[in-house]
């Protein structure tokens, strides 16, 4: 299960370290996540029910999950009556191998793409390229980031950690047909991207899109977008591929009722989202006549069995919680060395890839468990505890220091007696002079520096709270 040009990126503390020193990367982040988060509030703040479509949500996507082979098998039935074709993919390499195949057997060597989380996971555009098939992405940000041979940064904006000015030279540089004296006004840079793309979904024979939702009952797949680039997408072309994660799918029509409040309000701040394509397998002389579904599968099971990691799957993809994060703030998604980014990205790379790798094992970190994202997930993913489940097991399955084990040991022998414990309490009150500065420690000598690299602390304070006590007579003397 890897993600093909995500291959030999850091660990989150590393990246992480490179990417807040870069100013432009923070000023960009800080500007576009406050604007997005701000408006979200008060598209939120407009329904009085939020708290009870936020818990709808949450209840639908767990009876899906706990009945999943069910709904995914009366998909597979519903989409194949309606003269679609579902193909089971275990992973990327099977997925990529599907999508491959399929688009060589049209012929082609162009598709079009709508925006899509799974094939960014997967691969899939360099799996196209390896067999001589060009996906031209059509989503504006998507566009900006595959001209800037760049990687996505955030789940609704992959371009997020770009500004108007690098975009307007970008384009210049890189966009067929953009006018040399194009400015950095979003009209103007939009009308470009506009005709550049225009060519391409008037010629293009085949489309790939991702899911935001699948209704079991009617086989009925949907895709939600704000440009309608997406619709050209799913219209024109003569076969659609679409690659979907199976925890996508949902019961029954009337769920869908739910998401298409929440997801919006969540992720763009809109009462509703401006284009909304359903489709439902074939229909003669109207949209594709070849409909090919690729249910992909790539760890989602064996998230599945987790029964606290589990809860990851009932995420929408709306990007509340990235929004919120300080830590993401500050890092960008880059950092995170995955298509998935920010807390969500956190806790899901790590169960749907192995949190085997240094990267996936640092993941359970990059986060301050300060619980913000909980409270913005519209379908109510406890991601701090998620996080704090993930790093146990990172410690479980991953390398340890060798002087874990004996400072824990000699934490548990001070501890056992007060003695000692208030020993080693006036030898830290002694010692903060030597090791703090202006009232933090931020560097340990020696093997100790590995705690303080990632962490500040405050300086141990002058006298224990033991010793206060005891001078001040159980707290009555001043």
């Amino acid at each position: 299960m890897t993600m093909p040009t995500y291959l030999g990126m850091p660990p989150f503390p590393k990246a992480a370290r490179d990417a807040v020193a870069d100013r432009r990367l923070r000023a960009n982040l800080a500007h576009a996540t406050g604007t997005i988060r701000d408006r979200r509030l008060a598209a939120v703040a407009e329904l009085d029910d939020w708290a009870a479509l936020r818990e709808a949500g949450r209840r639908i996507k767990d009876h899906t999950l706990e009945h999943l082979d069910h709904y995914l098998r009366l998909l597979e039935e519903r989409v194949t009556e309606a003269g679609g074709v579902v193909h089971w993919a275990r992973d990327a390499d099977e997925a990529n191998r599907i999508v491959v195949d399929l688009v060589k057997a049209t012929g082609q060597t162009e598709v079009v793409k709508v925006k899509s989380m799974a094939t960014q996971e997967i691969g899939l555009n360099e799996a196209l390229a390896a067999d001589g098939v060009t996906a031209h992405e059509t989503d504006l940000a998507e566009l900006i980031v595959q001209l800037g041979d760049d990687r996505p940064s955030h789940i609704l904006v992959p371009a997020i950690h770009r500004n108007r000015a690098e975009i307007r030279d970008l384009f210049r540089r890189r966009m067929p047909g953009a006018p040399p004296d194009l400015s950095d006004e979003p009209a103007e840079l939009a009308e470009a991207a506009r005709r550049h793309l225009r060519a391409k979904f008037l010629s293009a024979r085949v489309a790939v899109s991702g899911v935001n939702f699948a209704v079991a009952e009617t086989g009925t797949l949907v895709v939600l977008e704000s440009e309608g680039n997406g619709r050209m997408c799913l219209t024109l072309p003569e076969t659609l591929i679409s690659v979907m994660g199976i925890e996508k799918v949902l019961p029954a029509w009337r769920d869908l009722e739910v998401f298409l409040q929440l997801l919006p309000r969540s992720s763009t701040a809109e009462r509703m989202n401006p284009y909304t394509s359903t489709w439902t397998g074939v229909t003669p002389g109207d949209g594709p006549g070849d409909f090919h579904l690729v249910l992909l599968d790539n760890g989602r099971t064996a998230t599945l069995a987790d029964e606290v990691g589990r809860q990851a799957l009932r995420c929408i993809r709306c990007s509340a919680c990235l929004n919120v994060c300080p830590v993401y703030a500050r890092a960008g998604g880059h950092a995170y060395g995955s298509p998935y980014p920010g807390p969500i990205g956190a806790i899901l790379s790590p169960q749907i890839r192995g949190i085997g790798s240094p990267v996936d094992a640092s993941l359970p970190y990059a986060s301050s468990l300060c619980g913000a994202c909980f409270e913005a997930c519209p379908v109510a993913i406890d991601l701090p505890e998620v996080l704090v489940h993930l790093r146990a097991r990172a410690v479980e399955n991953g390398p340890r220091h060798p002087l874990v084990d004996t400072a824990m040991a000699a934490a548990g022998w001070t501890l056992r007696s007060p003695g000692r414990l208030a020993l080693a309490q006036r030898v830290a009150s002694s010692s903060r002079r030597l090791v703090g500065r202006r009232g933090r420690i931020r560097r340990l000598p020696g093997p100790l520096r590995a705690w303080t690299d990632t962490r500040d602390a405050p300086v141990p304070p002058p006298e224990s709270f033991r010793a206060w006590w005891r001078r001040t007579d159980g707290g009555r003397r001043p």
